[in-house]
C-alpha cells in the first residue's frame, strides 16, 4: 500500500511539473538570435516601433490603457532577436535615470503612456503606465518631466481602477 501511494504522489508531482512547464510567459519563449519574423508571427504586427541607437528596432505590443503589460522585442539590424521582455515592471522602470532621461527615452523604453497630465503648479508633465507588481498588486507608475522634457521624478501608486475603496471616489 505504501509503495502505491508513493507512486501516485510521484506521478501527481510529475503531472504538476508538466503543467507548470506550459506556463512560460509568451515573451520568454524567444531567444537571442531567433528570427524577428517568429516574434511577429506570435504577437502580430507591433503597435509601436522605435529606432534603437545601434541601428536596430524596438517592436512593442502594449495592452494599455486598460492592460498591465507591454511586450518589447529588440531586433538588431539584420532582423535577429536581441531580447524579448515585458517592460512594464519595476526592474525596467528603475532603469530610468532622473535628470538624464527624456520623454523620448521613456517612450522608447515603455511605449505610449496610459495617461498624460500636466500639473501647472509643479510645472511638470506626468506620463502614467498601468502595471502589475509581483503578479499581485495593480499599480500605476508615473514619470514626471520638466518643461524641457527632462525626467525629474518618478512615482508608483495603487491603481484605483482595481481598488474598490478608491474606485468609487473618482
Amino acid at each position: 500500500m505504501f509503495k502505491r501511494r508513493s507512486l501516485v504522489r510521484f506521478m501527481a508531482a510529475g503531472l504538476g511539473a508538466l503543467a507548470l512547464a506550459g506556463c512560460v510567459p509568451p515573451w520568454q519563449q524567444f531567444h537571442a538570435g531567433d528570427d524577428a519574423q517568429a516574434v511577429t508571427a506570435r504577437f502580430g504586427q507591433p503597435k509601436e516601433v522605435y529606432d534603437l541607437p545601434d541601428g536596430g528596432k524596438r517592436l512593442m505590443w502594449p495592452t494599455q490603457p486598460m492592460g498591465e503589460t507591454t511586450i518589447a522585442a529588440d531586433i538588431d539590424g539584420s532582423g535577429k532577436v536581441i531580447n524579448v521582455r515585458q517592460v512594464l515592471q519595476p526592474n525596467e522602470f528603475y532603469k530610468a535615470e532622473i535628470g538624464k532621461w527624456t520623454r523620448t527615452d521613456v517612450l522608447v523604453n515603455f511605449g505610449r503612456p496610459e495617461e498624460t497630465a500636466y500639473f501647472p503648479l509643479m510645472k511638470k508633465e506626468a506620463w502614467t503606465y498601468r502595471y502589475l507588481e509581483d503578479g499581485v498588486w495593480y499599480m500605476l507608475y508615473s514619470f514626471y518631466f520638466d518643461d524641457q522634457g527632462i525626467l525629474r521624478l518618478t512615482q508608483k501608486t495603487p491603481d484605483p481602477l482595481h481598488d474598490p475603496d478608491l474606485r468609487n471616489r473618482f
